[in-house]
């Protein structure tokens, strides 16, 4: 299972398992934000290559229009997968 919640504009929850499964939904849902968002990571259990990947593009197309995506409440082991790809240089992580 896998969702996207948006309590506020400015704002998506993933929650669940994100994996290549659910990369067309999230890929429509990414492709609707386009100002600074935080993305909160406290429901997430998983996240793939791919849902990684979707993240790097949103954010590369986001700071060409001089926006960013902040990451919020990642697990160690999520912020551990994203340490070890390096996109804790490219992600704001709070």
């Amino acid at each position: 299972m896998f969702e996207i919640k948006r309590p506020d504009p400015n704002t998506l929850e993933l929650i669940g398992r994100f994996d290549a499964s659910h990369e067309r939904s999230a890929g429509s849902t990414l492709a609707g934000v386009t100002g600074d968002t935080v993305i909160d990571f406290e429901k997430l259990q998983y996240i793939s290559s791919a849902g990684l990947g979707l993240l790097f593009a949103t954010q590369a197309r986001l700071n060409r229009a001089g926006h960013e995506i902040k990451l919020r409440n990642l697990s160690p082991h999520i912020r551990e997968i994203f340490r070890m790809a390096g996109f804790d240089k490219i992600f704001t992580i709070e």
